[in-house]
């Protein structure tokens, strides 16, 4: 009878009975997002606002309904400060963001001078030979822009909640991997993607989660996934996960699609391996004399 009674308590609370268990807590936050996602729709709905929205519109209601799902849930229902997801300001922050956005410069400088050596990508020209100085300007300031909500919003749901969650459930180890794996699943409905693209993104998602590890904070994933994806497409020019966008170099890849990653981007070509491994080292270079908090 005891054993029946305490039954629903072991199902859904943790073992102190503190708090929800990590796996209801992840399903609430998805629900609260779908919830608000379908309250603005509503709205939109409404106030007859049928046609497509801006970029900067949507790129503000997604981060105000991802930022807000998350924020609540975790000050209600995991009883943690948003904060302690790894949002500390300070000034090693500022540091760890622009470290963060440098160290993919590097690797795709990497990327670009291997691919080209061995002949497998060719230069076609600079974005200003066929566009106009002001709208290469205002279109790779749009990128940036647009990629800094998209590390935000991708490091607060992943590396944030999901992995931190799933860690206080079960182990820190588990909680990379399986936030990790699920990260490079839903890259699957993406443009050119494969089974090769989601094990590379899954790789990328441990590097992310490397950069957690080394500092205990997200800022440092948030300039990585920042610098990422902005210095592989609209400054390098190669497809990011899929999507073909242009950027200050106009290239063409044609090499072996096992190395290169064809149409997805380096993420779905072996040659995201080294480099993730050598984007590791920089991380723990630059975080070799740090202390955690």
């Amino acid at each position: 009878m005891n054993r029946l009674r305490t039954l629903p308590s072991y199902i859904f609370l943790t073992d102190d009975k503190s708090r929800l268990r990590a796996g209801w807590r992840i399903l609430i936050a998805v629900i609260l997002t779908g919830v608000f996602f379908n309250i603005v729709d509503w709205i939109r709905s409404a106030l007859s606002m049928s046609g497509p929205t801006s970029l900067i519109i949507g790129l503000c209601i997604d981060f105000v309904v991802v930022t807000g799902a998350i924020y609540i849930t975790r000050r209600f229902v995991d009883k943690r400060s948003f904060t302690s997801l790894g949002f500390r300001i300070n000034k090693q922050a500022g540091f760890d963001l622009l470290v963060g956005i440098a160290i993919p410069f590097i690797l795709f400088l990497i990327i670009y001078a291997v691919e080209y050596s061995l002949g497998w990508l060719k230069f076609d020209s600079f974005a200003w030979e066929t566009e106009t100085p002001s709208m290469v300007i205002s279109q790779t300031f749009r990128y940036f822009v647009w990629f800094i909500f998209v590390a935000w919003n991708e490091e607060l749901v992943y590396r944030g909640y999901i992995m931190q969650s799933l860690a206080s459930g079960l182990n820190l180890t588990w909680g990379i991997l399986i936030s990790s794996i699920y990260f490079g699943i839903e890259h699957l409905s993406n443009p050119n993607s494969n089974g090769m693209a989601v094990a590379g993104i899954f790789l990328a998602g441990l590097f992310l989660a490397y950069g957690y590890l080394r500092t205990g904070q997200l800022w440092l994933s948030i300039g990585l996934h920042l610098g990422w994806n902005f210095f592989e497409s609209a400054v390098f020019g190669f497809p990011v996960s899929g999507y073909d966008r242009p950027g200050l170099f106009h290239i063409s890849v044609s090499g072996p699609e096992f190395w290169t990653g064809g149409a997805f981007g380096p993420e779905a070509g072996f040659i995201i391996l080294p480099i993730t491994l050598l984007g590791a080292v920089l991380i723990y270079l630059y975080t070799r004399h740090r202390k955690l908090s």
